[in-house]
């Protein structure tokens, strides 16, 4: 190891998976999230940016109920594990069928 390097830090980027941008976090019926930090598959914060046209019907006492919406433009700005904090170890996964 070169003079003047953190064998933490060397041990640490060899285990590092690039971070996928903010254009390749959106998900399907076939993908999911998995932070490659912990692990974790389940919990995310998802910040999203979304322009949609709704119809809205609203009852006799006032409540809105949404009859249909469409979604005109969606932006996944960021996604971070619930469980560590880092929005820099997302990746997308396929997802397994449970039997």
């Amino acid at each position: 190891m070169p003079p003047g390097c953190d064998r933490g830090a060397v041990e640490a980027a060899r285990y590092t998976r690039p971070a996928v941008s903010a254009d390749d976090l959106r998900t399907d019926d076939t993908t999911r999230y998995r932070c490659a930090g912990c692990g974790n598959l389940t919990r995310f914060d998802v910040l999203a940016t979304r322009r949609t046209n709704r119809f809205l019907h609203f009852s006799l006492g006032g409540e809105p109920e949404v009859e249909s919406e469409e979604v005109l433009e969606e932006r996944i700005e960021s996604v971070t594990c619930r469980w560590c904090g880092r929005s820099d170890a997302i990746e997308i996964v396929g997802r397994v069928e449970a039997e």
